[in-house]
């Protein structure tokens, strides 16, 4: 045959590396054709010569070119960057496109790929080999558009063939099993193994709509990346050919069983009838929700399970809340005018970020808001943004592009906690986003007196969350110790964690019944199940009354032990009316409210003034527990910094970021020792995650110091337990402390190994698990063989029905939400200290957290005769 020759320029400047120096099997291998590599030192991509694009993959990270010899010539940024979705890359090209030598086909934003990617090894390959008789392949560095990278040998082409003998078969229905879809990689192996066949091989793919789709030549790399095909998408194989049957037996194995790539079996039942939730428009989505089919039966007894993230009960009609879409142009008008439209928009939402930050009902809302304002003025965040712009794009478009791009890489961590933050980041980038884009809200303007269902809640939909107008919430994601849960409590809204997701597809207006006690939303309740929990609520009410008026009373079990109960407070405003709920005291004074939200740490001034002014709030002998400062993970401080630590919520945390900022450390130890000698109630001082006795003995050993230097008394030391290593030791530990608080949030997290915000393991982390109970219960013991008195100051003390638990494990001090003490003290009094220690004695022995939940609802509401 004769021969002709191609030669392609290079399509980005960098360090050419041969193909089997590429750290992918596949590419390395051949498997998707023969060509070379380049280690990119520059972010665009040229045409490599005069050509057609053939393909544009979604994830706008490869292009395919067709020479005008028939070659095809496709580029592949990186290595597993499939995964990212095209966040980072933009595209200047589409298919069908003409191109000559030198146009930019696509870019990226190379740090943030870098950082997300395997590797930046950008891949040049040749598709279709059997065009090409010979190849040499180019050394050192390559200049985009100047250095000949390849010059190719080409046959003539040839004419295609057609099947020998044999009739047409037809495979079964596959469901496409990888995460990623079949991107280059399975394409590669598919095609690979196809090409071992003489038949011809047809993928063809299912629609839906039964809409006719081109089928793709399942020996061509390029065909098969065409069909765009996505994890769950439905294909068969069609062979026409003497070994057709053998073909289609082996490749139907092979695309089942990941082409390649190690994927979870494929569970049919769960995703069939898909087709009706693939129709909808994403702002017809509940917020967050994954597609569900309306095919997922509800249960016939109307019943849908969570867990109580806020106690309380309520009927009502739901209302799905849903995220508008916003339209945004990508093109800007010039490059001044979009940077003020930006920086515009930042100043609004910083504004409107402190003015939440201020008025927020609960210590977690504010911390939240503050983060969000720190976040705000990430410099990557601002960078990557103004990049765009400068490139021509408009301020919207890059603030999204921007926004997303982080969203991405914090939800692709290998910590679960840091990965959560992708939902913040989100959710301050629609802030922004809103504003720049210039639609209202309306949209999402929810009724009153309705139950609201949603995927999660961002920060910004929980401010609005108005306790006069909402009856009552459940979110799939979250559990009980969920920061949702945490601010619904503060609240007092009834909630359920963790529902079931079919909850999501049920149509607004749907009457409900929410019993968030047990967990349970029942769907289209009947009239006498609404009486009954009309009268429920009624006796429910009774019962709110009698608490609140009896709250300034003491809490004493009916055997006449006394228990303290004292509140958790994030500011000074929270102590306002503090003593009309019953609070005997602060259990838990979160410091950090000082130090958020602000350019510099708060002077030793203004910290004993905010601390003598909670104390003074109280009275006489009354113990004020102030936590000195708790930062690091997922509540940063940018004028503190922090190393940048894989697992930073195993790393510099609570007592060791004071430990490395000894001089901010000293300044509030200072303040509280002078807050502590001017006020009549008792100061207390809590140190935060003490996990050795090491940070316990070097953070006293600084009080003690400042102590003498100051010449005031001493004041109790008290540490959190957060952690099974001060739960375990708590004997060596009590030796040392005055006092311990148990914080149940953390402690269910550590000792569970799940992080209490994650969107499926959230559920499960429940501080009534027994093995929760055990370390708490383990605390008390080790504390009081040292007359170490033990409190809890976690979720779970504001929740009435656990206390009987707690005091049976012999807990001092229960330390609550401001609104639950009320009923916490009532609960209390309902109680003998016998019947609660055989009550604890039965949750250490049963199995699961749903166990104990039931053995408390057997005590709260005894059988009768029982």
């Amino acid at each position: 045959m004769q021969t002709n020759e191609l030669t392609l320029y290079a399509p980005i400047s960098g360090l050419i590396v041969p193909l089997e120096q590429v750290p992918d099997e596949v590419f390395a291998k051949k498997m998707v054709g023969d060509g070379i590599s380049i280690d990119p030192t520059d972010s665009s991509l040229v045409a490599p010569c005069d050509g057609t694009v053939l393909q544009v993959h979604r994830a706008r990270h490869a292009v395919t070119l067709q020479s005008p010899q028939g070659v095809e010539i496709l580029i592949h940024i990186g290595i597993d960057t499939v995964g990212l979705k095209g966040v980072g890359f933009s595209a200047h090209v589409q298919e069908g496109d003409s191109v000559s030598a030198g146009d930019k086909l696509l870019s990226f934003d190379a740090d943030f790929v870098a950082t997300q990617a395997t590797s930046l090894l950008t891949q040049i390959l040749i598709t279709n080999d059997e065009r090409v008789a010979g190849m040499q392949y180019s050394q050192g560095i390559a200049q985009a558009g100047d250095t000949a990278l390849l010059n190719l040998q080409l046959t003539e082409a040839s004419q295609k063939s057609t099947a020998s003998n044999g009739a047409t078969i037809t495979g079964p229905e596959i469901i496409i099993p990888n995460s990623q879809g079949l991107h280059a990689r399975p394409s590669a192996t598919l095609a690979g193994h196809a090409k071992t066949f003489k038949a011809i091989i047809h993928l063809h793919k299912t629609t839906q709509a039964h809409n006719t789709v081109q089928p793709a030549n399942a020996k061509s790399v390029v065909a098969l990346m065409g069909l765009e095909l996505d994890l769950h998408d439905r294909v068969y194989l069609t062979a026409t050919g003497d070994d057709a049957e053998p073909a289609i037996k082996a490749l139907s194995t092979l695309i089942n069983e990941g082409s390649g790539e190690d994927c979870l079996p494929v569970n049919k039942e769960a995703i069939a009838g898909s087709s009706a939730a693939e129709n909808k428009t994403p702002s017809q989505a509940p917020i967050g929700a994954s597609p569900i089919s309306n095919t997922q039966a509800l249960p016939l007894n109307g019943e849908l399970h969570g867990v109580c993230a806020s106690p309380g009960l309520v009927a009502g009609k739901i209302w799905q809340l849903v995220r508008t879409t916003l339209t945004i142009d990508e093109q800007g008008k010039n490059t001044q005018w979009e940077l003020s439209q930006l920086d515009a928009a930042l100043k609004q939402a910083q504004k409107d970020l402190t003015h939440l930050a201020q008025t927020a009902d609960s210590e977690a809302q504010k911390g939240i808001f503050s983060a969000h304002s720190e976040l705000l003025t990430d410099p990557e965040l601002l960078e990557h943004a103004q990049g765009h712009i400068a490139q021509g794009k408009s301020a919207a478009w890059a603030w999204q592009q921007a926004f997303e791009a982080q969203a991405t890489l914090l939800s692709q961590l290998k910590n679960a906690l840091l990965a959560a933050r992708a939902t913040d980041m989100r959710d301050l980038g629609q802030r922004v986003l809103t504003l720049l884009a210039g639609d209202e809200q309306a949209d999402n303007t929810i009724p009153d007196n309705v139950i609201l269902i949603a995927d999660d809640l961002t920060p910004s939909d929980t401010a609005n969350l108005d306790p006069q107008r909402i009856l009552g919430f459940c979110t799939a994601t979250g559990g009980a110790s969920s920061h949702v849960a945490i601010i619904a409590r503060a609240l007092n809204i009834p909630a359920i964690a963790g529902i079931d997701k079919r909850a999501l597809q049920l149509p607004n207006d749907t009457q409900v019944m929410l019993r968030a006690d047990t967990g349970l939303l029942q769907i289209a309740p009947a009239q006498e199940q609404i009486d009954t929990l009309m009268a429920e609520q009624k006796a429910d009410n009774i019962l709110n009354k009698a608490a609140l008026s009896a709250a300034q009373k003491p809490a004493i079990t009916q055997c006449g032990k006394t228990i303290e109960v004292v509140c958790n407070v994030g500011n000074i405003k929270d102590v306002n009316g503090a003593q009309a709920l019953g609070a005997e005291g602060v259990g838990l004074l979160r410091s950090e409210f000082l130090f958020m939200q602000r350019a510099n740490a708060p002077t030793e001034d203004e910290q004993t003034l905010a601390y003598s002014q909670v104390a003074n709030a109280f009275g006489k002998g009354q113990n004020i527990i102030i936590r000195t400062l708790d930062v690091g993970g997922d509540k940063p401080l940018s004028y503190l910094p922090l190393p940048k630590e894989d697992n930073p919520f195993l790393g510099v945390r609570g007592i060791r970021v004071s430990s490395a900022h000894p001089e901010v450390f000293r300044t509030q130890l200072r303040a509280i020792l002078r807050a502590s000698h001017d006020c009549i109630a008792n100061v207390h001082i809590m140190f935060p995650m003490i996990t050795t006795l090491e940070d316990l003995r070097s953070a006293k050993a600084m009080l003690e110091q400042e102590r003498i230097a100051l010449n005031v008394a001493p004041i109790p030391v008290g540490i959190m337990v957060e952690v099974p290593s001060v739960a375990m030791l708590a004997e060596q530990f009590a030796r040392e402390a005055d006092f311990f608080s148990v914080g149940t949030n953390d402690l269910t997290q550590y000792t569970l190994a799940v992080d209490r915000g994650h969107p499926d393991l959230a559920k499960t982390a429940d501080p009534l698990n027994p093995a929760v109970l055990a370390m708490i219960g383990r605390a008390v013991e080790g504390a009081h063989k040292h007359n170490t008195w033990v409190g809890v100051c976690g979720g779970i003390a504001s929740d009435p029905l656990a206390v009987p638990i707690l005091l049976g494990l012999g807990v001092d001090e229960l330390s609550g939400s401001l609104p639950s003490l009320p009923r916490v003290k009532a609960a209390i009094r309902d109680q003998t200290l016998e019947q609660c220690q055989d009550l604890a004695q039965q949750a250490l022995l049963a199995s699961t957290a749903d166990d104990v939940r039931e053995l408390l609802q057997k005590h709260k509401h005894p059988a009768p005769n029982a």
